[in-house]
């Protein structure tokens, strides 16, 4: 079966080893560095394209069986758009700004299964609360989930294994849940909590745009929020950014040439100084998802939680691994036709088959990324 993963960045990369030998995988990206790791270090095929060019995008894909999309997020809706209507399957965790309902229609039109927003938040905790939704009266959700370096360096304690335009997105992308059912919308980075781990110690939590599709696909549940989590201090920093016009796109002239203080920020900020995570630097990822409810007439309370550290055999990034892992392990699961419904599928409705659901649970854990669950 042939793989093609769109994007070798640091998900993309680990998604294209994991598969790798599984089926045969083709890595197309714009980034002749990125592609050469993979092709001299782990002997993967790649191709160099713009893949923003639809000519090129469909010529990349045309053998294709299953289409991986790990694009930049401004990319993500109009490209699998295309490898829909191109009649490929495809699986997404580009994380684009978009609703992706309208995109259902279309996959059911050219009989694709089109599985998106599967890594990790959003990702594996839809696919946890699909699985309990499934089998019990829901009343409260919540997913706590952050990215950390282990090495907390000043002035940001902060490195992003994603592009910039994804990281910077979180900042600015309105935050929506669902409080005594009436759906919320708050500016990102608002109602800061202070959380206890054990081995981490206190993070800072705040409302980010987690929930996206689940706001549809289970309306059942009154109470629902995601909150990301970072070192504390970190909000107020991002804030000063934010307000002072750092993430605006809006171009301004500097000396005869216009640039916009958003690709200036990201240019300043994504240097091995600020926010670049290094290709061997140890981070680690943590994501606690609490479900309450009743099941069988008694209330329970269901806790996932993940620490997942930066692993040294392999020099994947834990955020590649928890995000990467989740998405080949659908991808397996569509190769071996354990999942096999057409139209647009996102995460959550993979977790309502029991089979896959653990399915997908196992694929991590052979890995190495392991959710503890405790109920009460």
């Amino acid at each position: 079966m042939k793989i093609t993963v769109l994007g070798a960045g640091m998900v993309g990369s680990a998604m294209a080893r994991d598969l790798h030998g599984q089926y045969d995988v083709t890595v197309a990206d714009v980034s002749t560095g990125a592609l050469n790791i993979l092709k001299n270090e782990h002997g993967i095929k790649t191709v160099k394209a713009d893949l923003r060019d639809k000519k090129v995008l469909k010529k990349v894909i045309a053998e294709s069986d299953i289409v991986v999309d790990a694009v930049p997020g401004f990319m993500g809706y109009e490209t699998v758009k295309t490898v829909i209507e191109c009649g490929k399957n495809v699986v997404d965790i580009a994380f684009f700004p978009e609703d992706s309902a309208p995109l259902d229609r279309l996959a059911r039109k050219h009989n694709v299964i089109a599985v998106t927003d599967i890594g990790v938040a959003p990702g594996m905790c839809n696919v946890i609360l699909g699985y309990h939704d499934s089998r019990m009266k829901v009343d409260s959700y919540l997913c706590l989930v952050g990215g950390l370096p282990v090495k907390r360096t000043w002035p940001w304690e902060y490195k992003a294994p994603f592009s910039p335009c994804d990281v910077i997105e979180e900042y600015v992308r309105p935050a929506r849940y669902r409080e005594n059912g009436a759906e919320v919308v708050k500016p990102a980075l608002s109602d800061p909590e202070l959380f206890e781990f054990d081995g981490v110690g206190t993070l800072e939590a705040w409302n980010s745009d987690g929930l996206r599709s689940l706001l549809k696909t289970i309306p059942n549940v009154p109470d629902m929020k995601e909150k990301t989590m970072r070192y504390p201090g970190y909000i107020e920093k991002i804030k000063v950014l934010r307000e002072s016009g750092f993430f605006s796109k809006d171009q301004i002239e500097i000396n005869g040439t216009k640039v916009s203080p958003l690709e200036m920020t990201e240019k300043v900020l994504f240097t091995e100084n600020n926010w670049k995570l290094g290709r061997f630097e140890e981070e680690f990822t943590i994501m606690r998802v609490i479900i309450k409810g009743d099941e069988k007439g008694r209330k329970k309370t269901y806790t996932y939680d993940l620490v997942d550290k930066y692993c040294a055999k392999t020099k994947i990034s834990s955020m590649a691994r928890t995000t990467g892992y989740s998405c080949t392990a659908a991808v397996n699961l569509v190769a071996k036709g354990l999942y096999n419904e057409t139209g647009l599928n996102p995460a959550e409705f993979i977790g309502r088959d029991e089979k896959c659901f653990k399915a997908m649970l196992k694929y991590m854990k052979d890995r190495g990324v392991v959710y503890k669950v405790s109920s009460e």
